[in-house]
């Protein structure tokens, strides 16, 4: 495997996408541009509509670079819709990975995390630059973890939930499904399906976040 596909490039994280795969002796052979608006795709890379995917091009792995959980799923039922089948799992080479470590397809963890060891990514996680994911984590299908983002040991974060910069969540706490913890929060118990946590120490507030896609 020499080249991927990126799924997705109307986000600025396609830069660092793009630098990963670099940094891993992969090159970018397009990126799909699979909605309107601006992309972020570096010049001299080859961008694509989804309807042109055929041939060779279903063979390539892809990553969806794309922040959001909602988003991030979302993109992935179209690439899959449109026929390809080869998701892409990728860690920045700059990462000390734990031997004891299961990670799903579709998974983007960016330069300067810290894993923990005896932890599971499900499928389509995305960990941004410098966070910090203790021993014995539970991340489910779809879950983002902004930039310097800390969980400590023990922690489960279900499915679609999304952790923003710079928030820390306490050892052995469980995040639900599609939930939010703002940037800057401090997370000391339990936060049900579909809630917001704000503030040092974290609120729980309930609300309609947007996430969940349906």
């Amino acid at each position: 495997m020499t080249a991927a596909l990126l799924f997705g490039i109307g986000s600025p994280l396609v830069v660092d996408v793009e630098e990963s795969l670099h940094r891993a002796g992969l090159r970018v052979a397009a990126g799909i541009h699979n909605c309107g608006g601006r992309h972020w795709l570096p010049e001299g890379i080859a961008v694509l509509a989804p309807e042109a995917l055929s041939g060779a091009l279903l063979d390539l792995p892809y990553l969806v670079p794309l922040f959001t959980p909602r988003h991030r799923r979302l993109a992935a039922r179209q690439a899959a819709s449109l026929g390809l089948r080869h998701p892409l799992s990728l860690i920045d080479p700059s990462i000390a990975a734990p031997r004891r470590l299961e990670i799903g397809p579709g998974c983007y963890l960016n330069a300067g995390i810290s894993l923990g060891s005896n932890s599971t990514l499900g499928a389509f996680v995305l960990v941004n630059r410098g966070a910090s994911i203790g021993h014995h984590a539970r991340l489910g299908a779809f879950v983002s973890i902004g930039p310097g983002a800390v969980l400590a040991g023990g922690v489960t974060i279900g499915e679609g939930s999304m952790v923003c910069a710079g928030a820390t969540i306490l050892p052995g706490v469980t995040i639900g499904e599609d939930a939010v913890v703002a940037a800057g929060a401090v997370v000391t118990r339990d936060l049900p399906d579909g809630h917001l946590a704000a503030g040092n120490p974290a609120r729980h507030i309930r609300h309609d976040n947007g996430l969940k896609a349906g």
